[in-house]
């Protein structure tokens, strides 16, 4: 199998990892970047098109499809989704379309699916003026979301208590979508729906992380993972253990409620990441997204529950249906974070061996380097990288991965 992943911008380094466990799987993997830099990956198997407009992304896809026939394009970044489905319909390789990708991109777009198709989900109102979101959260009631259209890992998402809270993070988040970095990584040239600012209604219940595939019709849940954190207003303490704590009957209605989502997106044949929250007794969709999660999820997803949402990603990029029937949890609990310093410049990262040699480890990886510039809630929401640990019980893997994270020492300017 031979795939072609692409980045319209790269993010750094993040995605290397990810790369390399698709070879792992035996898959002969190509990178295609439309901007990125020259080192990236092995330099057979690897091009930057040079430029982040869609059209070019697509001309340097097209041209070396010719000289080396792929099975199938793929990309793990929520910002590439859009991309690789321009790519995919380009070269006339498998792919969820252009209108679903756009659906399962733009949250707005997604909320109307939902609304549409009665796929559970929270009221919303798409807002262009502090002024709308201020009316649209007192019809709902406080608290209220506030959220990108655009988003990706929880940046400028803010829990709103009251109207002078909604000012403050308003003028954030309106700011923070059109000049913040990571928001500059979308290709150009595309219809990606409304670029703004949502207000939904809170949903008051635990949030539930799901790895799932959709196939011809029916939808597979993979994995399914609780988060555990105390949330405080801007949703940046990840923190997670599986296997999950839902109960049978819960677990069926979060599983009616992805599929009627999924059905709502357009996800036909899609390897996808749907985030659940409960509101009463009831699962409510906050999103789906057409691509696997992030952080250490497809480890614990493998280790909590046999399944992999890596592989499932490279089998669905080249039209092949992957192993999942269902959610069938293997006794292994796992706990996994991100890890998170103070804001600032980084002058050093220090991670003692214990901590790098330790057994009880599923998945460490440091994504920030000396130099990088760490921005945290509300101005960004920067990450050092994620760890994981297993355990005989979700206090016993909470237990480790904290103690290991607080081995790890961060300097700061």
């Amino acid at each position: 199998m031979k795939l072609l992943a692409i980045e319209a911008v790269q993010y750094r380094t993040y995605f290397q990892a990810r790369y390399r466990q698709v070879v792992d799987l035996g898959v002969d993997v190509h990178v295609l970047n439309g901007i990125g830099t020259e080192d990236f990956w092995p330099a057979d198997r690897y091009r930057v098109a040079g430029s982040k407009h869609v059209d070019d992304i697509v001309a340097a896809a097209r041209e070396w499809h010719a000289q080396e026939d792929f099975d199938g394009v793929f990309t793990f970044s929520e910002f590439g989704v859009m991309a690789v489905a321009h790519v995919a319909e380009a070269l006339g390789l498998p792919t969820i379309g252009v209108e679903a990708a756009r659906t399962s991109r733009n949250k707005f777009l997604m909320r109307q699916a939902h609304e549409e198709h009665k796929a559970p989900h929270a009221r919303y109102r798409f807002v262009s003026t502090v002024d709308e979101a201020a009316a649209a959260a007192e019809e709902f009631g406080y608290p209220v979301i506030l959220k990108p259209t655009l988003g990706a890992a929880s940046s400028f998402v803010f829990r709103l208590d009251d109207a002078g809270e909604l000012c403050e993070r308003f003028a954030t988040a309106a700011e923070g979508i059109t000049e913040a970095a990571l928001f500059q990584l979308e290709a150009d040239g595309m219809d990606v729906g409304p670029s703004g600012l949502l207000i939904e209604s809170f949903l008051d219940g635990n949030e539930y992380l799901i790895e799932a595939v959709a196939w011809d019709g029916e939808v597979h849940l993979g994995s399914v993972v609780d988060r555990v954190t105390v949330e405080g207003a801007t949703f940046d303490d990840d923190v997670h253990h599986a296997p999950t704590s839902l109960s049978g009957p819960q677990l069926a209605r979060v599983h009616q409620a992805v599929k009627a989502a999924a059905h709502a997106q357009g996800l036909k044949r899609c390897a996808m990441h749907a985030e659940v929250r409960f509101h009463g007794d009831e699962p409510y969709i906050l999103e789906i997204a057409a691509r696997p999660g992030g952080g250490g999820l497809d480890h614990m997803a493998r280790l909590s529950a046999g399944f992999c949402p890596i592989r499932a990603t490279a089998d669905v990029a080249a039209g092949q249906r992957p192993d999942v029937d269902g959610y069938t949890p293997t006794g292994t609990h796992t706990a996994a974070m991100c890890l998170i310093s103070g804001p600032g410049e980084i002058r050093s990262i220090s991670v003692p061996a214990e901590v790098e040699e330790s057994d009880r480890l599923f998945f460490f990886n440091v994504t920030a380097k000396p130099g990088d510039l760490i921005k945290r809630p509300p101005e960004g929401n920067s990450i050092l990288g994620f760890l994981g640990a297993t355990g005989t019980s979700l206090e016993d893997a909470m237990n480790t991965a904290t103690e290991l994270a607080n081995k790890i020492e961060v300097s700061l300017s």
